[in-house]
């Protein structure tokens, strides 16, 4: 999957499949955005893996925003987003969420989930914008102790 498409007049950033090639572009994004979310292992699993989805968006050739998930049956379970902190409100997590959207309705996928920091206000933002709603929540979830919502949204137009 290669898309071309235009931000602004002078930026061009590229939608692209994300391979085992893109592995060090990947941590130095994850550690960026992220503060290192996966370790070098878990981006080769999520990058190797064919039931996996892993998106990218390039500014040239810098990776600039990724978004992963896993098909599960017939849903995608959304694993990670970034967005490097310089290319933010410029609406690339919505871009990358849309052709991931579009992959797993390709894919034979109904519903989406995920799980965001309940104290994530942009993510939250963004995911309500896209039509996820918060139906639970896991106490605690994340290793600084931070509740995780449980989102849910269909991919059905």
């Amino acid at each position: 999957m290669k898309e071309k498409f235009l931000k602004s007049k002078s930026s061009s950033y590229e939608v692209i499949s994300l391979s085992l090639k893109n592995l060090s572009a990947c941590l130095k994004l994850d550690e960026i955005a992220l503060k290192g979310l996966w370790s070098k292992k878990q981006w080769e699993k999520e990058l190797a893996d064919s039931k996996r989805l892993c998106l990218g968006i390039l500014d040239f050739t810098n990776l600039i925003a990724f978004g992963c998930g896993w098909v599960i049956v017939d849903e995608l379970h959304l694993t990670a987003i970034a967005v490097h902190p310089k290319y933010r409100q410029k609406g690339l997590g919505r871009i990358v969420l849309t052709h991931l959207f579009q992959e797993a309705i390709h894919r034979g996928c109904n519903r989406s989930t995920l799980e965001v920091r309940s104290n994530n206000n942009a993510a939250l933002a963004l995911y309500k914008s896209c039509g996820f709603k918060t139906e639970g929540y896991r106490q605690s979830y994340y290793k600084n102790g931070t509740d995780a919502l449980i989102q849910w949204r269909s991919l059905n137009p």
